[in-house]
């Protein structure tokens, strides 16, 4: 039975030499294609993200959340 030694790299990097660093030109496209990316979602994706946020907040206080929301639910029934 033949061992493969785990100390051998198996893998190439694409930096052929070079550092593996953005460079400052590709960190502007990058920085670009994003605001443009941005603006083409529009609003409801930010709303969509808004959504997802309070979403996550809530599911971590699962049962305060469900009491207060009994708590407005039955206030409100009262002012009726």
């Amino acid at each position: 039975m033949s061992k493969i030694s785990s100390m051998t790299s198996c893998w190439d990097t694409a930096s052929l030499g070079r550092p593996a660093d953005v460079s400052p030109l590709e960190r502007s496209a990058l920085g670009e294609h994003l605001s443009q990316c941005g603006r083409q979602r529009g609003p409801l994706h930010s709303l969509r993200s808004g959504v997802g946020d309070l979403q996550g907040m809530l599911a971590g206080r699962v049962i305060t959340s469900v009491l207060v929301l009994l708590l407005f639910m039955g206030g409100s029934w009262l002012m009726l």
